[in-house]
């Protein structure tokens, strides 16, 4: 075994450890990928591809239809204009910055939604390539440090009740983990409705990604008509035509259903959490091996750019909201 390969399966190994978080994770993989190459690049992608998979499907069993549906219900039109809108200025940052579409895409979609696990699904969606993965990703977790740090001291310091630093939490810090946190740092309250108010955004992954892929292949079928044959790029393009269907989308209504419906699942739902947050550590790693000191010079700082902006919009105005709660 060479050496390139041990260290390769010791970061490995370091990610099954419940304790290390995804963002350190895909950190550890982009790590190794540039100062040893990775060993096992089709592997990688492979493996890594159906791992977000079954994350997004694992995802559902945390999501009690009843509560969640009870909290989206509270403020259902914000929460429509609010992901529209990220979407609409995301798409036109993306333009502006020159982005690859599919890194633009998913930026947006895990601002919009819930971070990690909102990419991990759109991925698979749209065919994203590694480095699109990695990069919005990385983008996300940094953004997500820096509000599990400041949102708490803001909420004092404004004076928000823990039922409107919750909702505020929940709409625009990205990740369900760290609403969690940040929930916890201001209050039961604060965290009951914030990880309600971020779980019933996670259902817009629904429709979203279902959109996603009926466009992409549609498109891809108007490629195969007109004499030619999408199949990615150097800008980014998607490969449309290869892309299936996303029945992944049916396993997280499936395991959201049976959560509901089957209390005793609720039992299980630590075990079934940290299993997907390890799950996604791995699958984060591997995204990671794939990235090389060439892809990173031509991404640069845009897509970060992008996620600030997107960030800031979604914070700034979901505040204004949760005041006159």
């Amino acid at each position: 075994m060479t050496l390139a390969k041990a260290i390769f399966l010791i970061g490995l190994a370091i990610c099954l450890i419940p304790l290390t978080p995804p963002w350190a994770a895909l950190i550890l993989g982009i790590a190794i990928a540039l100062i040893l190459g990775n060993p096992f690049p089709t592997e990688s992608k492979n493996v890594s591809k159906v791992l977000l998979q079954v994350c997004v499907v694992l995802l559902g069993f945390s999501m009690d239809l009843n509560t969640v549906l009870k909290a989206g219900s509270q403020g259902i039109l914000f929460a429509l204009a609010s992901i529209v809108g990220v979407f609409l200025l995301g798409w036109g940052l993306q333009r502006a910055l020159g982005l690859r579409p599919v890194a633009g895409l998913l930026v947006s979609t895990g601002t919009a939604i819930c971070g990690g696990s909102a990419i991990a699904a759109m991925s698979t969606v749209t065919d994203a390539d590694q480095e699109d993965v990695s990069v919005a990703v990385g983008t996300v977790f940094i953004l997500n440090a820096i509000a599990l740090l400041i949102f708490p001291p803001l909420g004092h310091y404004f004076g928000l009740t823990q039922a409107q630093f919750g909702t505020w939490a929940g709409i625009a810090i990205h990740d369900v983990a760290s609403v969690v946190g940040a929930g916890k740092a201001y209050g039961p309250e604060a965290l009951d409705v914030g990880t309600a108010v971020k779980l019933s955004r996670v259902l817009y992954l629904i429709p979203i990604t279902l959109i996603a892929a009926w466009w992409i292949r549609n498109q891809g079928r108007r490629a195969e008509g007109g004499g030619t044959r999408e199949s990615g790029d150097e800008e980014g393009r998607t490969r449309p035509s290869n892309t299936p269907f996303p029945y992944f989308i049916l396993g997280f209504i499936a395991a959201s259903v049976v959560r509901t419906y089957v209390p005793v699942i609720g039992d299980f739902a630590p075990t079934i959490k940290m299993a997907a947050s390890i799950g996604l550590a791995v699958a984060l790693y591997l995204i990671g091996a794939g990235i090389t000191r060439k892809t990173l010079q031509t991404v640069g700082v845009r897509p970060l750019i992008q996620g600030v902006v997107l960030w800031v919009f979604i914070s700034v105005t979901s505040f204004f909201v949760v005041q006159n709660l």
